[in-house]
């Protein structure tokens, strides 16, 4: 496959938003890797909290979008992993800027 990193993060910025916080999963600091091998895309990502309501969707919405957007993966994979623990600070500047964060 010649899927690369920036092409799974992009499919993921343009179509998964966090319902609570209204930004993409991606600028919010939320996606911490991407592995793309010859038939498979592994996801490692977080949530903002261990307990968040949302977080069934958007692992949900990420498994879609990056099935839909590459056809040719046989397998799709989202790794929730919480170290490290996600905080305001991993967010994007525009992500940041939107909040009004400073």
């Amino acid at each position: 496959m010649t899927i690369s990193d920036r092409d799974v993060r992009e499919a993921i910025r343009a179509s998964v938003i966090d319902p609570e916080i209204g930004l993409n999963i991606v600028d919010l600091g939320l996606v911490y890797g991407v592995e793309v091998d010859e038939s498979s895309i592994l996801i490692d990502m977080t949530l903002t909290s261990p307990g968040c309501p949302a977080g069934p969707q958007i692992i949900y919405d990420v498994k879609n979008t990056v099935k839909r957007k590459f056809p040719e993966a046989s397998e799709v994979a989202v790794n929730i992993v919480w170290q490290p623990f996600w905080s305001p600070e991993m967010m994007s500047e525009w992500a940041k800027e939107e909040l009004g964060i400073f």
